[in-house]
């Protein structure tokens, strides 16, 4: 990979420090020096350690837990960049929080996606790189440059190391549908849709599969897996609907809340693909789950923008080192 010009500066929240690590190795740029910590009150404290005057700064934070905590130290790095006189602010939210709470599906609610958007526009950042929202639109929320990268080919070609002849793509509910018939058209499998419906926050009950499911291996594809119950009843609806006793679930974020790793060791469900998006702990207690790496893709995408290409062609190159 080209290595962008010494005027790029890549900074690292506490979130997900392994990821900035592995983008850092492979553009050959340095870490940037910042000092995080916290006074015993609980407040944040952030000290940029290095001269960023008139240089591209990319800042690295996921939404993780506590994700209250990573977001205010997000705003308070940005602020630091912006008063030490960096040139430009990129934001890199591999993982956007609060992205579920995108519109208002009762009275009164708060659309704190939009919430989002707005504070980190106000306190300084000036481009926004992130990867499979929740929801698309989201990108609408900014008055600034949103780059929204998928993970979508980098799950496909794992995919296809794997016998695929009786698979078929699943959509757990309308919202997922496009990206299913992506990764369907991708794979040149058939594709099925469930229908649920929510009775309160991480619940879900499914009512209908469109589709023919019968003797065939489902890939349930997401955008995140946060505790796991809804992709659990998807599996299980869909056995009870004549699908093979082997699901693979697929999803960009591992949110993985509690008790996402019990559920996910469901005799049901064969395997678990996500990536490293978000920091994923536990490991050896969900021993049927495979990480894939985003870092070349961030990578990627760092290049092509300082050099002012174009990313809506952005797909992995394995040959990378």
């Amino acid at each position: 990979m080209k290595r962008p010009a010494k005027d790029v500066k890549i900074f690292s929240g506490s979130s997900n420090p392994e990821l900035v690590h592995e983008v850092c190795r492979m553009l050959g740029v340095p870490l940037g020096v910042a000092k995080l910590s916290r006074f015993q009150s609980g407040e944040t404290y952030v000290s940029i350690e290095e001269s960023v005057r008139g240089a591209d700064v990319y800042v690295f934070q996921s939404f993780s837990h506590p994700v209250n905590d990573h977001f205010v130290e997000l705003l308070v790095m940005i602020d630091a960049l912006k008063r030490s006189s960096a040139g430009m602010i990129n934001v890199i939210l591999p993982y956007y929080g609060y992205a579920r709470q995108e519109k208002q599906d009762q009275p009164r609610e708060p659309i704190t996606a939009k919430l989002v958007a707005d504070v980190l526009t106000t306190v300084g950042a000036e481009r926004v790189i992130t990867m499979d929202l929740h929801a698309p639109a989201i990108q609408g929320f900014f008055n600034i440059p949103v780059d929204h990268i998928t993970a979508l080919d980098l799950i496909a070609d794992y995919l296809r190391t794997k016998d695929l002849s009786r698979a078929i793509i699943v959509s757990p509910d309308a919202g997922r549908a496009k990206t299913a018939e992506r990764l369907a058209t991708y794979l040149d499998l058939p594709v099925a849709l469930m229908n649920k419906r929510r009775p309160k926050h991480n619940e879900a009950e499914i009512t209908h599969v469109i589709g023919e499911v019968k003797d065939k291996v489902p890939i349930i594809i997401e955008d995140m897996i946060d505790t796991g119950g809804t992709l659990v009843k998807v599996i299980e609806g869909l056995v009870e609907h004549g699908a093979r006793k082997e699901g693979i679930l697929c999803a960009t974020h591992a949110v993985f809340s509690h008790p996402a790793h019990e559920r996910l060791n469901h005799p049901l469900i064969k395997e678990v693909v996500v990536t490293d998006t978000l920091p994923i702990q536990r490991l050896d207690a969900l021993p049927k789950l495979k990480v894939l790496s985003v870092a070349p893709l961030f990578a990627e995408a760092i290049e092509r923008i300082h050099t002012n290409r174009s990313i809506s062609s952005l797909s992995l190159d394995t040959s990378r080192p």
